[in-house]
């Protein structure tokens, strides 16, 4: 479940960056009920895109600004209020993290989501319930696995 968060350079120091990045990790973890879940955990991955600040805008002009993109398969975060809550998590997140230098008004967060079968990992294309089986197949996180799980064999 990728995350892309771009800010500013110079906004966030790179301890900042990524204790925003964990942040955010454990708070789509928390809002999607899935603290501690290890397939969850091992497969939210994503980027942090540091820019000039001459090329991050805000009603067109340079200004200290974060933009958080999350992509997902279509059954997460799937009620209005999960939505909310991420949002409004992250956005704290990354209010804090940038320790005034960034106004809450100038962090944006969106939710990108992809149709069936067009989540992989690992070179495996998922179905929604492939996914759904897999999350509730694995251990929790730290854990290893008893035994392999059948739903874990690439479509062929």
């Amino acid at each position: 479940m990728p995350i892309t968060l771009t800010i500013s350079d110079g906004l966030l120091s790179p301890q900042a960056q990524a204790e925003a990045f964990a942040g955010l990790t454990s708070a789509l973890l928390e809002v999607s009920g899935l603290t501690g879940n290890s397939f969850m955990t091992a497969n939210i991955v994503g980027t942090i895109n540091v820019l000039a600040r001459e090329h991050v805008l805000a009603a067109g002009q340079s200004a200290p600004a974060a933009f958080i993109e999350l992509k997902l398969p279509e059954i997460a975060l799937t009620a209005p209020e999960a939505k909310r809550a991420f949002i409004e998590k992250a956005t704290d997140i990354l209010e804090h993290a940038g320790e005034g230098r960034l106004k809450r008004e100038h962090i944006w967060i969106n939710i990108v989501y992809a149709p069936e079968w067009a989540w992989g990992i690992a070179g495996r294309s998922f179905s929604n319930n492939d996914l759904i089986d897999a999350i509730q197949a694995a251990p929790p996180a730290g854990q290893r696995p008893t035994a392999p799980s059948p739903g874990n064999q690439p479509n062929r």
